[in-house]
C-alpha cells in the first residue's frame, strides 16, 4: 500500500475505529441539539434587551454582547468549565459546553436577530395595531416571522459556525467527534481517524452550507425584484 494512503485513508483502520468514532458523532450531534436551539433562543432574548426602551435594560445587554463577541469561545468553554467549580459551581462536561457556548452564541445571534428586527418597516407595526393587536402580539405574529426570513441565511451560517465549534469540547475531554477521532489515532498510530472524523463533519455540514448559499441568492432576487 502506498505509504500516504497507508498513513491518511486506511480504510482497514478506519472500519475497525468506526464504533468509537460513531459514538463521537453521537455526542456532537448531542452537543449541537443543545447549543443551537439554546442559541437561538438566547440570542432572541439578548436583542429585545438591546432595542429596550429604557437604558438601564438596555446598555448592560449592549454590554454582554460587545464583551462576549469579543471573548475567544476556547477560553470562555475553559473558564466555565475549570472556573466556576472556584465559586463552588460544578457543571459536567455536556452542561459546561451548553453554557459556555448559549453565552457565546447568543451575543451573535442577538446581533443578527437585530438587523432583521431593524429591516422591517414601522408602518408593518401600524398594520398590526390596527387589527387590534397589542404591541407584543403584533410583534410575535407579524415582525419576528419577516425579520427571521430576511435573516435566515445569516442565521443558518451562524448555527453551522457554531456546530463546527464542537470541536473544542475535546479540549475538556468531552467524547464528542473529534476527541474520539484523536483517542483512536493515539491507540492505532495512524492519522486516518481524523480524516474519517474530518470526512463526516464535511458530509454533515457542506449541505447546509450549499443550503445557506442557495437561500442567500434567493433572497437577493427577491429584494431585487420588489427594488
Amino acid at each position: 500500500m502506498n505509504p500516504f494512503v497507508a498513513e491518511f485513508f486506511n480504510v482497514e483502520i478506519m472500519l475497525k475505529v468506526m464504533p468509537l468514532i460513531l459514538r463521537g458523532l453521537g455526542q456532537t450531534l448531542l452537543l449541537a441539539a443543545l447549543i443551537v436551539p439554546l442559541g437561538l433562543a438566547g440570542g432572541l432574548l439578548v436583542s429585545l434587551l438591546t432595542s429596550h426602551e429604557r437604558r438601564l435594560v438596555r446598555w448592560p445587554a449592549m454590554v454582554y454582547v460587545d464583551l462576549l463577541r469579543a471573548f475567544p469561545p476556547l477560553v470562555l468553554l475553559i473558564l466555565v468549565y475549570s472556573g466556576l467549580p472556584f465559586l463552588g459551581v460544578s457543571l459536567n462536561a455536556t452542561f459546561a459546553i451548553a453554557l459556555a457556548f448559549l453565552l457565546h452564541a447568543s451575543s451573535y445571534y442577538s446581533e443578527i436577530y437585530r438587523a432583521g428586527i431593524e429591516s422591517i418597516p414601522a408602518g408593518q407595526y401600524e398594520a398590526g395595531r390596527s387589527t387590534g393587536l397589542s404591541r407584543g402580539q403584533t410583534f410575535i405574529a407579524i415582525v419576528l416571522p419577516q425579520a427571521v426570513r430576511n435573516v435566515l441565511p445569516e442565521l443558518l451560517s451562524n448555527t453551522v459556525e457554531l456546530i463546527k465549534l464542537t470541536s473544542l469540547a475535546s479540549v475538556i475531554s468531552a467524547a464528542e467527534l473529534l476527541h474520539s477521532a484523536d483517542l483512536a489515532r493515539s491507540l492505532t498510530y495512524n492519522t486516518s481517524p481524523l480524516i474519517l472524523a474530518a470526512l463526516i463533519y464535511l458530509a454533515m455540514l457542506w449541505p447546509l452550507v450549499i443550503l445557506v448559499r442557495r437561500m442567500g441568492h434567493q433572497l437577493g432576487r427577491h429584494e431585487s425584484r420588489i427594488a
